[in-house]
Formats: structure tokens, sequence, C-alpha cells
């Protein structure tokens, strides 16, 4: 079956941010804002709880619209939200972040009275702040609150920094940098 309508609506949100910007009464001769807000909810580009006022107001259709394709064409390879499913809820990367930050401090102040050590622990300081720059992408894109473009972002960050095997793997790496740590007897 033949959609001709909802072709012209994914026309309109994926066309560069510049092109053309039809009138609002030539758009709905074609499809109706419904139908534009409910495709970008499914491209994710827009949450569904901003479609009480996006497409809404006529007065700003050809504002939001340029809005909507900005953000097709910023998230374009950005990881779809379903991928932050593979990842461990926010409350738990919570605790792990917060251990992350009490070892950083520890660590900061090793930094600062033992001379003779001062380069494995700034190597560790480094490493648990990569550790921790993995961690928070982990949480936004796990943020239930956050609108979705923000979560997708977060994807893309987290992507970047683990590497896409890694990421596609779902491998997150530890919170702390284990080898820092001394074994006791």
């Amino acid at each position: 079956m033949f959609y001709p309508n909802a072709l012209v609506a994914l026309w309109l949100l994926t066309a560069p941010g510049d092109a053309f910007s039809p009138l609002q009464n030539d758009v709905m001769g074609c499809c109706s804002k419904d139908l534009l807000c409910d495709l970008a909810v499914l491209l994710e580009i827009l949450d569904p709880r901003e479609t009480r006022y996006v497409l809404k107001d006529d007065a700003d259709f050809d504002s939001d619209l340029v809005m909507l394709r900005r953000r097709f064409h910023e998230l374009k390879d950005a990881p779809e939200l379903a991928e932050a499913y593979r990842f461990p809820d926010r409350e738990t990367i919570t605790g792990f972040l917060e251990f992350n930050r009490a070892y950083r401090r520890t660590l900061a102040m090793r930094y600062a009275l033992e001379m003779a050590s001062r380069q494995q622990i700034a190597q560790a300081i480094d490493q648990t702040d990569f550790y921790h720059r993995c961690w928070d992408a982990a949480r936004d894109a796990r943020c239930e609150y956050y609108y979705v473009t923000v979560r997708r972002h977060a994807l893309r960050k987290l992507r970047e920094l683990l590497g896409h095997e890694a990421y596609y793997s779902g491998e997150l790496p530890p919170y702390v940098p284990l080898w820092s740590f001394q074994a006791v007897r």
C-alpha cells in the first residue's frame, strides 16, 4: 500500500534544515500536524512529552519544523534509544559514580602526599576520570526523565568513548581502575 501523506511528512522532517519551508497551509493539505508529530516520535527526534507544544501553534510551525530537521540531522548517526537498555539501570550507575568520585578524591589526596608514587597515581586519576565519563554517559542514556534526544546524544557519546566493539557488546569499563588497587595481605 502506498502512503503519500507519510512520504510527504518524512520529506518535511528529513530535508536539510535550510531547505524550502512550505507554508503551513500547504502542508496541512498533504499531511496533518499529528502525522508529523507521530513520525518525529518514531524517528526519535521528538520526545512524546514534547508533542503537547511542538507543531501545535501555527505561528511557530516553521521554526518547529526547522528544529525537528536539525535534530534529525544531528541524531541520524546516533544509536536508537532501545540500545540504552543493554546497560545497567540509572540507580545502579549512580552508585558506581559515587564510588568513582570518592575514589578520585582519595587519589587526589594521595597525589599530594606520596611524592614517590605520583606517576602511577596520576595515571589512576586519568583512568578514573575516563571511567567516570563513560558511566556518566550511560547514566544519562538510562535516565527516563530526560528527553529522548538528550538520551540519544548520551548514547552516541558513550559509543565514541568505548569504541564500536565494546559499545555494541555492552561492555562498560570498570567504574574505578581496578589495577590501581593494592592487594592487602
